[in-house]
């Protein structure tokens, strides 16, 4: 197998994008090609060009791209004739998936949730969480984190702290508060313990919540992983007054961080969870929130969309089930392969005196300012790897491989991307150490 990537030039025609489509559009102005077709880790432009994929889709295609037991059997449903859409109609792809997600990923781990389809954006998973904590408590009051990210409609974009997302919406966000992540005041801060004082304390000004919400590890924030104690102490803080824990587990779940679920290594058992990205397992949208029994209390259509019922999502989320979940071997790769990225990307950090953030698979690299990072992502896309930023101010070089990527491969692209943090970040080679 030939590791190196070979990125094509500049050549395709980007006008047409220029003319048609929306100033909106974001990754495409730092990775200008236009790509034709994707394999494994590696994604092929019009041209011939190789890229080494270190974003996945933001954590969209945790098992690389159209990986073949997943292909196949979705060929194998549209060539018998498998329905691809249903509202939420009974049908056997849905059937097929529900008990494979009950007996593989559910069952072992002792979760009793109620599976709630919702449309197949992470946002909406979201959306529907908050409104069923506030239907449940008869609160209003969500509690949020400090670089917290849920989704960019109203109600998810009120729990996210990023200023710039949240101006877009164009009309006042309330009814959340958003609270210091761990870490966030310093190690010397225990911030789960401010907000139990703050919760506790009827003239804090903080309203009762009616949910905590929160990602264990926050992937456009910043890759700021929380403790397992922090995460424990946050559980047993939203039991004791009387709101409900919501655990956002859509880029850090389905394998990301090791487990099915991040939230499992801290022992704890969230009321809701939500999921998307991966959940397919080959990037079709798919999302779904998760609940305890006893808090399924929707009137029927009470939250609803056209596009819950999506078979073909259905039949590939059941293929990945099979084929990684049924045993611990996969999660005990994601592991070892995560310890992998960890020893490089710290060796990177001492050599340049920085630091490095995130767990399991979801890892980066702090390069102390938007400028330096946006410098070696840059650096990298003209060796042929797409890799992209996150973090308050985008300092956070963020490594996204897909988990199913192989030893060797995965250590060549980590050398790239080392050679291209040595050049921008050494001052012989540029601004971005200036």
């Amino acid at each position: 197998m030939t590791l190196e990537p070979s990125p094509s030039p500049l050549s395709c025609d980007i006008s047409l994008y220029d003319r048609t489509e929306s100033r909106v559009r974001t990754y495409c102005r730092t990775m200008p090609r236009q790509f034709g077709r994707a394999e494994g880790v590696w994604m092929y432009d019009d041209e011939g060009g190789r890229y080494l994929d270190f974003l996945s889709g933001c954590s969209s295609l945790n098992y690389g791209h159209n990986h073949p037991v997943l292909k196949q059997a979705l060929l194998d449903y549209i060539e018998a004739g498998g329905i691809t859409h249903s509202l939420d109609l009974h049908t056997e792809a849905k059937s097929a998936f529900l008990e494979a997600f009950t007996d593989i990923i559910l069952k072992p781990r002792k979760l009793d949730y109620r599976i709630m389809f919702t449309g197949p954006t992470g946002t909406n998973a979201v959306e529907a969480a908050l409104k069923l904590a506030r239907k449940i408590t008869g609160r209003q009051h969500i509690v949020a984190f400090t670089n917290g990210f849920h989704g960019m409609t109203l109600g998810s974009l009120a729990c996210t702290g990023n200023a710039g997302k949240r101006g877009g919406a164009g009309v006042p966000l309330g009814h959340v508060s958003h609270e210091p992540f761990d870490g966030y005041c310093g190690p010397d801060v225990d911030t789960a313990d401010l907000l139990d004082q703050r919760l506790s304390d009827p003239s804090s000004g903080l309203d009762e919540p009616a949910a905590i919400l929160v990602e264990t590890v926050q992937g456009e924030g910043g890759l700021n992983a929380a403790s397992a104690e922090w995460l424990r102490k946050i559980a047993s803080i939203a039991k004791r007054h009387g709101a409900l824990l919501i655990v956002d587990d859509i880029q850090a779940g389905c394998g990301r961080t090791g487990e099915f679920f991040s939230f499992e290594d801290a022992g704890i058992v969230p009321d809701i969870v939500t999921l998307a990205k991966s959940l397919s397992g080959m990037g079709l949208p798919f999302a779904m929130t998760l609940f305890r029994p006893e808090l399924d209390q929707w009137a029927p259509g009470e939250h609803n969309g056209t596009f819950r019922g999506n078979n073909h999502a259905f039949v590939t989320a059941t293929a990945a089930l099979r084929h990684f979940w049924s045993d611990g071997i996969f999660a005990a790769d994601v592991v070892r392969r995560g310890r992998l990225l960890e020893r490089r990307l710290e060796a990177m950090a001492r050599e340049h005196g920085l630091s490095t953030r995130g767990r399991g698979m979801m890892r980066g690299l702090d390069a102390g300012s938007g400028e330096a990072a946006a410098a070696i992502t840059a650096a990298a896309f003209d060796r042929g790897i797409i890799i992209e930023t996150s973090g308050s101010h985008d300092e956070i070089v963020k490594v996204l491989a897909p988990l199913t990527i192989e030893d060797d491969v995965f250590a060549h692209g980590l050398d790239m991307l080392e050679e291209c943090v040595r050049t921008t970040m050494t001052p012989a080679f540029g601004v971005a150490a200036e």
